[in-house]
């Protein structure tokens, strides 16, 4: 039975449910209102967008990556049949919350007022759009319509730099605030808070302590109207305000005291009320120390298929081709054992000595040459070096003259290959360019001459990346034009490969601020672009923007907020898209301004149809992630190049563990890191840095078992 009907059937059981002779009743009552477990059980079959599960300490949570409006639901839908708030209730809360989570007004939960031609305009616009789009499906309706505008806030929780804020409105209109001083829970644990209101006081006790008591100056309204109200768990509606941390349980309790139901506990940091079973549930097999056992095993198959359901649950298989062992759940194979590379340490491999500082890598392969890579320096003499790998390591092939050289980039053209390279100052017959505009060349690879020889020069501005793709058949680069002398707020462009003059053209301008990396990606049939906007010539508080491929064109698609973004990184997992981005430098007022800040994950939500964060890692200065995988095991490594204070730091690898998102696994020495590159030869695994403030790099080889 769902938790609705639970609570609507025991509401007429004590005759709560019929308000008829009474259109103003208060919501009493002894019933805990699980709020978490009815916005989880719409759908049991599936997570609600905005949402996902992660784990703290082996314990389930929520973490909220929108504010989703599946996470919004009318008061009418919960307390039924009444229309004024409990005048006494508590609020029980389980939540953990970590240092460096924002903290910055995070709301638990919020119940906002919605107004009645809010309501009559939506409800028109919901008729309209039915009456014109006879052809669209629901899913596609319910997306496109628009979510209930909020109205003023009526009663909230929310967490604010070590102290919790209880928020309520006042028969005159007044939101009253009472702070309560929760300095020790934000460390990673999880904690249970009961928030108790009664008519001449409020208490807080925090896992079954002594409770913190505030005495207002008025008594909590008698009257508080909720009629047309919303309640918005994890948020306040909005992105400002979406919880930061993780959140296990949630549940009003009407006309008692909460603390009575839970006190004393054998473990009261998670002392459960009402859990949804989505954060109760474990899996049939639980990883500890990278083993495998399973709950409940009985029978063994052997083929390339079999089916898993109900009746099979417990059943083992064996896939004879991947050499794989799986348990069924009742619904998935889970894998048990698979013979499948795994990362088991890192060994440095070979350490180049540059004829300069690198500011970029771009390794590549050439048909009947094998693996090249070609170094960015930033000294002109003698310019950037492209290296062959032979005999266990990179050696050098052929020096290219560059001028300040800041980016390469590789593509082909059918079975050509191609290199491009920024390059930032002289150097060059500039009478044919614009003024203050540097030049980057395109380079073809010569079979005859087994080098890559100058096919084209094209007009730049501090060019700090350059991007290749295909669309229809049809070949583009896109460059991040950087800045026109102080000048950061200029066009960077879209070239297209012209076929009958074996030359790019101007395709496309698309204004960018200070921009320093393009990242093209496909999602289905859909093509997107995005760039790292740096900086505006104010602040490093920019918008870096995604845009779609609409009409053989480029078009916003959506804007996200970033910090001196110097890379973006598309990778997927499975099924699930994300993008992640290199935040480097928060300028703060006329100072330095802060180095350590995070980077950002973000995932594709289809529903709402947008990307939403998925986590936050802490960075410094970072300028590049890396994504690739070993077998069934997927990676990212950051390029750490900054602290404040030193250029010597540790540039971090990170490992994919499901729920939990990306752990920190293996910590690499680097010097002022600029790139990192992963490639494979031969079926070795390595990664390779470049240093941009020392003339060195160095290969890692990848030790798999």
């Amino acid at each position: 039975m769902s938790l609705l009907i639970f609570v609507h059937l025991f509401l007429v059981g004590v005759g709560l449910a019929d308000c008829s002779t009474a259109p103003w009743k208060q919501c009493e009552g002894q019933v805990p209102l699980d709020l978490l477990s009815f916005v989880l059980e719409r759908d049991p079959s599936s997570l609600v967008p905005g949402v996902h599960i992660e784990q703290a300490q082996g314990v389930r949570g929520l973490k909220f990556s929108s504010p989703h409006r599946s996470m919004s639901f009318s008061s009418s839908e919960l307390l039924v049949d009444c229309h004024l708030f409990p005048q006494e209730f508590s609020i029980v809360v389980t939540l953990s919350i970590s240092h460096s989570d924002p903290q910055r007004n995070d709301y638990i939960f919020s119940l906002m007022h919605t107004n009645t031609s809010d309501r009559a305009r939506i409800k028109k616009h919901k008729n309209s759009h039915l009456n014109t789009s006879q052809t669209n499906t629901k899913d596609s309706q319910e997306k496109e319509a628009p979510s209930p505008i909020r109205g003023p806030l009526l009663l909230g929780l929310r967490y604010s730099r070590r102290r919790l804020h209880f928020l309520y409105r006042d028969p005159l209109g007044q939101v009253k605030k009472l702070v309560f001083r929760t300095g020790g829970i934000a460390d990673s644990h999880w904690h249970t808070l009961v928030l108790a209101v009664k008519s001449r006081s409020v208490k807080l006790s925090v896992d079954c302590n002594p409770p913190l008591e505030i005495v207002p100056a008025e008594p909590f309204p008698s009257e508080l109207n909720i009629h047309g109200s919303r309640f918005h768990i994890g948020s306040r509606g909005r992105w400002k305000g979406l919880f930061s941390g993780l959140l296990r349980q949630l549940v009003l309790v009407p006309g008692s005291d909460g603390a009575a139901h839970l006190c004393p506990s054998d473990e009261p940091q998670l002392m459960a009320l009402s859990v949804p079973p989505k954060l109760l549930d474990l899996p049939d097999m639980e990883r500890k120390a990278d083993e495998l056992r399973p709950m409940h095993v009985s029978g063994i198959s052997v083929g390339l298929d079999r089916p898993c359901s109900e009746q099979t649950q417990g059943q083992l298989w064996f896939n004879p081709l991947k050499k794989a062992l799986y348990l069924c759940d009742g619904s998935h194979w889970v894998t048990m054992l698979q013979d499948h590379h795994r990362l088991d340490y890192i060994l440095e491999h070979q350490v180049l000595t540059t004829t300069s500082e690198t500011n970029d890598i771009e390794v590549f392969q050439v048909a009947g040459m094998g693996v090249m890579a070609a170094f960015a320096h930033r000294s002109s003499a003698p310019g950037s070096a492209v290296y062959l790998w032979a005999r266990e390591g990179f050696q050098i092939y052929q020096n290219i003259s560059t001028h300040g050289a800041l980016a390469w980039r590789h593509f082909r053209i059918g079975k050509k290959s191609y290199l491009v390279v920024s390059n930032f100052g002289g150097g060059a017959d500039r009478s044919e360019l614009e003024p203050e505009a540097d030049f980057s060349v395109i380079y073809k690879w010569s079979k005859k001459r087994r080098r890559f020889v100058h096919l084209q020069t094209l007009q730049t501005h501090c060019a700090r990346d350059w991007e290749a793709f295909t669309i229809s058949q049809h070949h583009y680069l896109a460059v991040a034009n950087h800045r026109i002398g102080t000048n950061h707020t200029i066009d960077s462009l879209i070239y297209k490969w012209n076929r009958l003059a074996k030359a790019f053209e101007v395709h496309q301008r698309l204004p960018t601020s200070g921009a320093y990396d393009w990242e093209f990606f496909s999602v289905g049939p859909y093509h997107f672009l995005v760039v790292a906007n740096a900086f505006d010539g104010v602040t490093t508080s920019v918008e870096s923007v995604i845009y779609v491929w609409v009409n053989e064109a480029f078009q916003v698609f959506q804007t996200i907020k970033t910090y001196c973004a110097t890379d973006w990184e598309m990778f997927q997992i499975g099924g699930r898209v994300f993008l992640v981005v290199a935040n480097g430098h928060r300028l703060v007022g006329s100072v330095n301004g802060r180095y350590a800040i995070n980077s950002t994950i973000y995932e594709l939500d289809i529903l709402s149809g947008m990307f939403v964060r998925f986590q936050d890692i802490t960075t410094y200065s970072a300028v590049d992630w890396e994504f690739f995988s070993l077998g069934e095991e997927y990676f990212l490594v950051v390029a750490n190049s900054f602290s404040g204070e030193s250029y010597s730091l540790n540039s971090v690898l990170y490992r994919w563990q499901g729920y939990e998102g990306f752990v920190p696994v293996h910590f690499l020495p680097t010097i002022g890191c600029s790139d990192w590159e992963f490639f494979t030869w031969k079926g070795e695994s390595y990664l390779m840095y470049s240093s941009a403030k020392a003339p060195l790099s160095k290969v890692f080889k990848l030790k798999t078992y």
